[in-house]
């Protein structure tokens, strides 16, 4: 990238509960001046009118560029296009199967395995639990290649006071691993500060 031109993020949103990460993704990286590419998997859809009252056309409306997941031949398929990296929020855990395996079959997982090869940032929110040992040996083997796998998970000594503060938390945790600092984030020792050893 030019030093003229803005940063990218790939927004990848699957099938998985948690559509919300998403969304709060796509108007953090809005807030912050990244321009985001979005790419909304069918199942994903499906799981927005579950989830929310929220269209897909209001969901393309937070992003700045809408790529189809069909299209194999979009921009972010190729490494040639410059990009922080890519986040997928939330991740399922066929997703994961299909970017740990390098066998793809969306733009979405072929999105996200272009970033590995090209050595960016790939931040997984994988939604899942309990996890049978296959899921944890396709988390390690993603870890082998260079994937975060970051669940999105309650940080409780941040207190927070709502259901939308302990997702801007994690959301805002997962952004800081592409060194993009969201305001809502509470952080140790700023916002928080531990107590004094007795």
């Amino acid at each position: 990238m030019s030093k003229t031109e803005r940063p990218r993020l790939v927004v990848g949103i699957s099938g998985a509960s948690g559509v919300v990460y998403g969304l709060r993704v796509l108007d953090a990286v809005r807030e912050l001046g990244v321009e985001s590419h979005l790419i909304l998997s069918r199942s994903a859809a499906l799981t927005l009118a579950q989830e929310t009252d929220l269209s897909v056309a209001d969901v393309n409306g937070r992003a700045d560029v809408v790529h189809k997941a069909a299209n194999i031949g979009a921009a972010v398929a190729s490494g040639s296009f410059p990009t922080l990296g890519m986040i997928v929020a939330p991740c399922s855990v066929r997703s994961m199967s299909e970017i740990a395996t390098g066998v793809t079959s969306t733009l979405l997982t072929r999105a996200a395995d272009v970033t590995l090869k090209e050595r960016r940032t790939l931040v997984l929110m994988v939604r899942e639990t309990p996890l049978h040992l296959g899921h944890l040996r396709t988390m390690v083997r993603l870890a082998e290649m260079g994937a975060v796998i970051a669940p999105p998970l309650p940080a409780f000594y941040a207190r927070p006071e709502s259901l939308a503060e302990m997702v801007d938390q994690s959301v805002g945790r997962a952004l800081d691993l592409f060194g993009l600092s969201w305001k809502p984030v509470k952080r140790w020792g700023q916002d928080i500060h531990p107590l004094a050893a007795g």
